[in-house]
């Protein structure tokens, strides 16, 4: 990426501004909506009990309501993952981002896989589904395998990583993504996007949407201490 591209990056637009901590408080909750409305991040992403919490403080703004859904093992029921979905949309989601079933994957029961989706998919309604691979688990056929699956689903994004794992977004893996869906689905990179180099780095790879906690470091270019 050229130096005069870098300039005119708008890094808040790419961010999903997160927190994902079971121990988050609400006072930890407004900030993040106060942070995504000031510095103009495209959402606030945060576990599914936050949703009326976050639509609420984020009402009259442009910044979206985000829910994660399986979070972070994704080994739930598919009916319960959908019920989560469709609970989260009802409280004012307008994204969701799920956590595929990575036994089934490795299991090779790919219609398991698939059908788990599916009815996320189906219960997300309008709101767009991103599939969280969690790619520091996976090898690199399993991630060409899980993308192809959620091409031909045609879902909104394919997503690297919970950040709970033992790693997180990779240039590599992004560059695999983008490969298999192609243009018209959505990549997103989570789990390690901590400064404005690596927010670059994950752009120019492919990557069109950033999950964070650090976006605030981002956007100004300052270092940041997060895990996510």
């Amino acid at each position: 990426m050229s130096e005069t591209l870098v300039k005119t990056v708008n890094y808040a637009s790419y961010i999903d501004h997160t927190l994902l901590a079971p121990d988050a408080r609400q006072e930890q909750i407004a900030r993040v909506c106060e942070e995504a409305r000031h510095f103009g991040f495209y959402s606030v992403c945060v576990n599914s009990c936050h949703v009326p919490f976050v639509s609420e403080h984020l009402k009259g703004s442009d910044v979206k309501v985000c829910a994660v859904v399986g979070f972070p093992l994704g080994a739930m029921l598919p009916k319960a993952k959908a019920y989560e979905a469709a609970c989260a949309v009802a409280a004012g989601a307008e994204e969701i981002d799920m956590v595929i079933n990575i036994g089934w994957l490795k299991d090779g029961d790919l219609d398991a896989v698939k059908d788990d989706i599916a009815q996320v998919l189906a219960a997300c309604g309008k709101a767009p589904l991103k599939v969280i691979l969690e790619t520091a688990l996976l090898t690199d056929e399993e991630k060409t395998i899980i993308c192809e699956i959620c091409r031909d689903l045609n879902v909104a994004f394919v997503k690297t990583s919970t950040g709970f794992a033992k790693g997180g977004a990779t240039i590599e893996d992004v560059r695999l993504m983008r490969r298999i869906v192609g243009e018209k689905i959505g990549v997103k990179a989570s789990g390690g996007v901590r400064d404005q180099q690596a927010a670059e780095a994950m752009i120019a790879a492919g990557a069109n949407r950033l999950g964070t906690s650090s976006g605030v470091h981002i956007v100004q270019n300052t270092s940041s201490n997060s895990a996510y």
